[in-house]
């Protein structure tokens, strides 16, 4: 197996102290970098195991945090948190910045090979970044499909990868739909899988997460989704092995 390196970073981002997970690849030479977030819970060890298995793959990752250091495990505490937050792109788009200006400040990474990966609320931050005109090579959302303010889809300039479960009653048909018209009205490249069975999270194992009607784990799925990302990065932003590597 490769040898990464890890290490906490705190960075300031929503008024909050942040404390992301960056994971390296070995080596000493730039690599193309991933910004990865997690869903509305917060960062936990799902999505650090995550970026260490990037990191793995070549990889500069930076898994970051949406509430100061603290994953939300408590329904209502989350929904408090994050509903104010989904109503507010700029806030969303502030918390993006942050992170990414960390992972481009990494030596390791390489700052025009990057791309925005993520689950729920990580998900709609990288579409938000998007639509922000970042230059991105690749976006990926599981769980976090969105439309755009009027206009601002039409920014994104990368292939965008999305999925959700057939079950989801968070992420719904209808929001699909629209998701769906948003990206084709705006002429992005991009491409949605629908999960049969899978309900909301169905990508993040149970043992640490919240009790809640419509969310639940699909190991099988939740398999092939992290494929799809891994096949999504491999296509646009791939790793050439050099020097250091």
């Amino acid at each position: 197996m490769t040898t990464i390196t890890t290490r906490t970073v705190e960075y300031p981002a929503d008024g909050l102290t942040m404390s992301g997970h960056l994971a390296l690849p070995a080596g000493t030479d730039r690599r193309p970098a991933v910004l990865l977030g997690p869903e509305g819970t917060g960062l936990s060890d799902v999505e650090r195991r995550r970026a260490d298995a990037l990191a793995e793959l070549g990889y500069v990752t930076l898994a970051f945090d949406l509430h100061g250091g603290r994953y939300l495990s408590d329904p209502e505490e989350m929904r408090a948190r994050c509903l104010p937050l989904l109503a507010d792109p700029d806030r969303l788009r502030g918390i993006g910045h942050a992170a990414l200006d960390v992972l481009r400040a990494e030596p390791r990474t390489d700052p025009d090979r990057i791309a925005a990966v993520g689950y729920g609320t990580g998900g709609i931050i990288g579409l938000e970044l998007g639509r922000d005109g970042v230059d991105l090579h690749a976006i990926g959302t599981l769980n976090g499909l969105t439309t755009g303010r009027p206009g601002e889809t039409a920014r994104i300039r990368c292939p965008v990868w999305a999925g959700v479960g057939s079950e989801d009653p968070i992420m719904s048909p209808a929001q699909r739909e629209a998701f769906i018209a948003d990206m084709q009205a705006a002429g992005v490249d991009w491409r949605l899988v629908v999960y049969g069975g899978a309900l909301h999270a169905f990508h993040h194992p149970t043992v640490d997460h919240p009790t809640v009607p419509g969310v639940g784990y699909h190991p099988q799925h939740a398999e092939r989704a992290w494929r799809d990302v891994v096949d999504l990065l491999a296509e646009c932003l791939p790793v050439a092995e050099g020097p250091g590597a």
